[in-house]
């Protein structure tokens, strides 16, 4: 199924193309991802496995594991970096591909060789804002991303952004921030950007191998020194049935829905209430998707209040100090089982709930996609990371990270450039935690006018309503010093809704007193479409999501720029000042079943996806050998799959300290030199040859 109206994206009108999936004819977007065709096409299972004839469907959608692989004309693929085209003859994986016959000679071609000073390898917010720092400054860089598109996660993100105007566009969109970004880039001269390749590995004589999948060739890249900004990888989760289809990460969601506008679920809920997990819900509501609930194991919400009250108000539960037992299905993701823990994290099974949903997305942090660095730091030449792959921050850190960074390896190349010291400072404040929460008082103006109610209470780094106001009445509390403070009104409002509709956290409305007693008008943003006439009467929710009352529709405007409605309506004096939002998503959406299902075997949840290696597998491997070394796991198959370890690796330690093992005892894994599959006909140049 596809999204055919969203509230902020705009639908393209794309080139239908016919394919055909085991043999059935189906229809997709020509170019856009195979992955996301067959979803569109309501398919879910991708391959089947040697072990138990399990079903595999998508994880990351971003080809960094092999949850996807198909067969495409003969030869296994991964179908989430594959684009459609015309006639593609698809067909499920069962088991292990065959290789097809073909005896005939072919020669191969030398690499292209390209050269530069300085090499980036990813394309997001930090490596963008590097490559503009070094070549403002004269130096040739190369810019290299495995999308066609710039602007890394960016390009996922259609909410407003925190942080500060006048560093990293705050109050704008993600989406729209990365075509900014991409501008600024093509912009200059000195830049090549070589979109659509992969750099696939880094090695000790100062090159890079480059595979351009799209040309299917392999060309060197050399360099004088490299900045590693390849983001992160999105952390997995054990637990029983975590490896069915329709278990997949918020960054894999957020592709689907955001980017290729394809309706991927109708029920979800979301373990992890960091902002990702946060946002997601947004994102999923936005596009018409059902949240039964978002949950963490925590007692509190680890990402911005703000946001966790934005998802609350429009109807989504969040379940604290719970934990997901199990999922369950047949072939498929059908129910999720949570728990509330103990404090030792134990799961109390008298809490038990069930919830019908098609979709469990994971969002439970990041983890620094960094082995190129490590590899610059072996061959012995100037490396720095920088963006996630450096430190997990939100997008406006990356930013300023990168233009520091871009600075830094000028001087590392010998150059006499410094790196202003108030740049350190607001990178550190932009990558900042939230900090303390306040709490606010609010009153009707006493005259007639309008006053904006700002229901920020959390110190974030935060500042776009302090700069849009005409007359300057929105400033920064001073407890800080920095943007982390909260803003506060003081001076004259004229109700122009500007402050309502820059805040990313939907966190400002405007009243005033009705002309009617015991009433006040309300105006409020709203990020939905919707169909509200005058009249109409609404539920309104306070900022912690609990119902308040009803209130009744005067009018609605759309502000194109901001891509946001705002909503007048009439409510009674009393609640005027508490209401934060409009009920969006029925209670009844998130009610579980009437019975809660425990047929989950924890020993059965499988760590190692590629190779179907279980908990209880490697536990036992562990205990009968004394392992402490974890490249002895691949014995038992562990990280010896199609990822490369790259989604079992960051569980694996748990396991071990589960059968005993210190952690300080546990030694790590040797990582693969190769990053991603590439063709022998490309290492050979035979698809596309020279030039």
């Amino acid at each position: 199924m596809r999204i055919t109206k969203h509230p902020v994206l705009d639908i393209p009108e794309g080139k239908s193309v016919s394919f055909t999936f085991d043999g059935q004819t189906l229809v997709g977007q020509d170019g856009e991802m195979v992955s996301s065709a067959l979803f569109a096409n309501g398919i879910r299972t991708f391959s089947i496995h040697t072990v138990g004839d399990a079903p595999q469907g998508l994880f990351c959608a971003n080809g960094q594991c092999a949850q996807c692989t198909v067969i495409i004309d003969g030869l296994p693929v991964k179908s989430c970096i594959t684009p459609l085209r015309a006639g593609m003859e698809i067909k499920t994986l069962v088991h292990h591909p065959e290789l097809p016959p073909d005896d005939k000679w072919r020669p191969a071609n030398k690499p292209e060789e390209l050269s530069c000073q300085v090499l980036i390898v990813g394309a997001g917010p930090s490596g963008i804002t590097a490559a503009i720092e070094l070549a403002d400054r004269g130096f040739s860089v190369i810019l290299v991303d495995d999308k066609d598109h710039l602007g890394g996660k960016l390009v996922l993100q259609t909410h407003k952004f925190f942080g500060s105007m006048a560093d990293c566009y705050a109050g704008t969109r993600g989406t729209d921030i990365a075509r900014i970004l991409e501008q600024e880039a093509r912009s200059r001269e000195n830049i090549t950007i070589m979109s659509g390749s992969t750099v696939a590995g880094i090695y000790a004589d100062g090159k890079a191998g480059v595979y351009q999948d799209r040309l299917e060739k392999y060309v060197h890249v050399s360099f004088e020194g490299l900045i590693v900004a390849t983001g992160a990888r999105e952390r997995s989760l054990i637990f029983p049935g975590n490896d069915l289809p329709g278990v997949f990460g918020a960054g894999a969601f957020q592709t689907l829905v955001n980017r290729d506008l394809v309706k991927s679920s109708e029920r979800v809920l979301i373990v992890g209430c960091g902002n990702v997990g946060l946002i997601g819900a947004y994102h999923a509501l936005q596009a018409g998707i059902e949240v039964v609930g978002l949950l963490d194991i925590a007692p509190r919400v680890t990402g911005y209040k703000v946001h966790a009250d934005k998802i609350k108000r429009m109807g989504v539960p969040i379940y604290l100090n719970h934990t997901l037992i199990g999922v369950q299905g047949q072939g498929k993701v059908e129910e999720a089982t949570i728990a509330q823990v103990d404090a030792q994290w134990n799961p109390l099974v008298e809490t038990a709930k069930t919830f019908a949903v098609d979709t469990v997305l994971i969002a439970v942090g990041l983890s620094s996609a960094d082995e190129f660095y490590h590899s610059g730091l072996a061959g012995g030449f100037p490396v720095l990371k920088t963006g996630d792959a450096g430190e997990i921050a939100e997008a406006s850190s990356a930013m300023i990270g990168g233009r520091i960074v871009g600075r830094e390896m000028a001087a590392l190349l010998g150059h006499d450039i410094s790196v202003p010291k108030e740049w350190f400072e607001k990178a550190e404040i932009l990558k900042s935690h939230p900090g303390k929460v306040f709490e606010r008082s609010y009153a009707l103006p006493a005259e007639g006018g309008w006053e904006p109610m700002i229901h920020c209470y959390q110190e974030i780094p935060c500042n776009p309503c302090t700069t849009v106001c005409p007359h300057d009445s929105i400033h920064l509390t001073d407890e800080t010093g920095t943007i982390m403070d909260l803003p506060e009104f003081g001076g004259k409002c004229i109700g122009c809704g500007l402050c309502v509709l820059i805040c990313p956290g939907l966190a400002i409305t405007l009243v005033r007193k009705s002309k009617t007693d015991g009433l006040a008008e309300l105006i409020l943003p709203h990020e939905f479409d919707h169909d509200f006439q005058q009249g109409d009467v609404v539920r309104l929710r306070d900022p912690e999501g609990l119902n308040l009352g009803d209130g009744t529709i005067i009018a609605t405007r759309y502000n194109k720029k901001h891509r946001t409605h705002l909503i007048t309506l009439e409510v009674p004096a009393d609640l005027a000042t508490r209401a934060v939002g409009i009920l969006v998503q029925p209670e009844e959406v998130t009610k579980p079943l009437p019975e809660a299902d425990f047929t989950y075997l924890p020993d059965n949840a499988v760590v190692c996806r590629c190779e179907r290696v279980t908990v209880g597998e490697i536990r036992d491997f562990i205990q009968q050998n004394d392992v402490t070394d974890m490249n002895q796991l691949k014995l038992v198959r562990v990280a010896m799959g199609a990822c490369g370890g790259k989604t079992c690796l960051d569980l694996v330690p748990r396991v071990l300290m589960q059968a005993g093992v210190k952690r300080e005892d546990i030694h790590p894994a040797t990582h693969r030199p190769l990053t991603v599959e590439v063709p022998m006909k490309a290492l050979a140049n035979q698809g596309g040859g020279q030039g």
